[in-house]
Formats: C-alpha cells, structure tokens, sequence
C-alpha cells in the first residue's frame, strides 16, 4: 500500500494518545496519532517521521503521523495500514490455493472480524491485528491491553464449534525482527486466550513488512511462540 502528500517532520512529545506535537521545517505543528498503542519506545522525543497531510477542511489535525524511524528501523504505525495492506496481498499471498471470495467486515458472535474468507473448499474468519513493540527483534502485542482483541480472539476459537476455520495474522509494521509472541506482562488474559485458541485449532501467522516513509507492504513469516501459561486458567 503506498501513501501520498508524505512529509518529514520531528517528533516533539505525545500529549495524549490521540494527538502528537511536532515539528516540520522549523514550525511546530499539531499532527493526530493513528494509533491508541503506547508506542512509547518509537516515539521518543526528537525521533524522525513521517506524516500524511490531510485534505479534510474539517480536521482539527492537518496531519497524521504515519511512518517514524527507531535507530536504523523503519516501523509504520498507522493502526488502519494492517487491514488495507492484507486485503491488498490475500489473493496472491500463497496461504490458500483457491479463493472464491474474500469479504471485509463480517460479523459471526458478538464480533465483527477482519476477513471472511472462502477457499479450498472452507469458510474461514481471519482476525488482523497490527504490532509495533519490538525489543531486541522480538515483536510483541499488545502494547496496551485490549479487551476489544481479547474478545475477538475468544470469538474465534468458539467458531470452530460452528464449522468454520478461524486464523489470527499478526502484521509486524516492519522488517528483520526474529520472532513474535504474546504480551502476557501487559495482557496475561489476551496471551492465555491466544495460547487456548491455538490449542483448540485457531492458526495463529505472523508476516513481517517491507517499510518506507510512504508504504507498506505485507512480507515474509515470522515464527511464532506461545508459551504456556504459568498457571492453569
């Protein structure tokens, strides 16, 4: 997926979760932060990115911080690029050879997932879920807890019972990391539920992202690893 009127700038500091300040060319300005995640270790005060200007008269933000730079890495943090970029990339992406039809936003339960999927003879729900924290190359999620995503992965394994294939794809929103797993420090309930879908027959994928300033694009596969948890839940 590619991004038009990009902007350098310099990241000056996070008032709240929704709105950043920063500085482009010298002028201080206010920019919206498509992510709710803390996102505290990319967006540290004087680092380098990239911002979308919107055209939307009625915005109170003229932009929207897109991509930022952590040492030598290019990570995308617009929570909205994941779904765009996957639905870009499902057709031609090699996890399912014959796909009759790929439908965005559907609702099965009390959840509305990210991709109803028909393919290989089977009907499968396929929940998206973009992540940004890396340390030392590993890649975790949440950043912060999710209940909305705890949620959707309980729903997931409960269609199984229904007849339904259900897989998570976590997106890594950029390149060269060694593997993902669960964040049980800042979710435990949403590490457990993920390690008991998985046991109960849930695919859980992760695929890393070639990033520039101005796009993103859906990789290669990222081992998984879910630990066990420590206690019986």
């Amino acid at each position: 997926m590619q991004y038009d009127n990009m902007i350098p700038a310099v990241f000056l500091a996070r008032p709240n979760r929704f709105i950043a300040n920063i500085e482009i060319d010298g002028l201080r300005q206010v920019s919206h932060v498509k992510n709710t995640g803390r996102c505290r270790e990319i967006l540290t005060p004087g680092a380098r990115i990239w911002v979308r200007e919107n055209s939307d008269p009625h915005r109170k933000t003229r932009f929207d911080v897109i991509t930022a730079q952590k040492n030598e890495r290019m990570i995308n943090i617009d929570a909205s690029a994941p779904n765009a970029a996957v639905k870009e990339w499902l057709p031609e992406s090699g996890l399912f050879r014959q796909i009759s039809l790929i439908r965005p936003e559907t609702t099965f339960g009390r959840s509305r997932f990210d991709f109803y999927i028909e393919a290989d003879g089977r009907k499968i729900f396929m929940e998206v879920k973009g992540a940004t924290l890396e340390d030392r190359g590993v890649v975790r999620f949440p950043d912060a807890p999710t209940e909305r995503g705890l949620k959707h992965i309980k729903e997931l394994e409960a269609s199984l019972a229904s007849g339904f294939d259900a897989c998570v794809l976590f997106v890594i929103q950029m390149k060269n990391v060694e593997y993902f797993e669960p964040n049980s420090t800042t979710h435990e309930a949403f590490a457990n539920a993920l390690y008991q879908a998985h046991r109960a027959g849930v695919r859980i994928l992760a695929r890393d992202c070639r990033i520039t300033p101005d796009s993103m694009e859906i990789a290669d596969p990222v081992p998984v690893r879910l630990p066990a948890p420590s206690e019986p839940f």
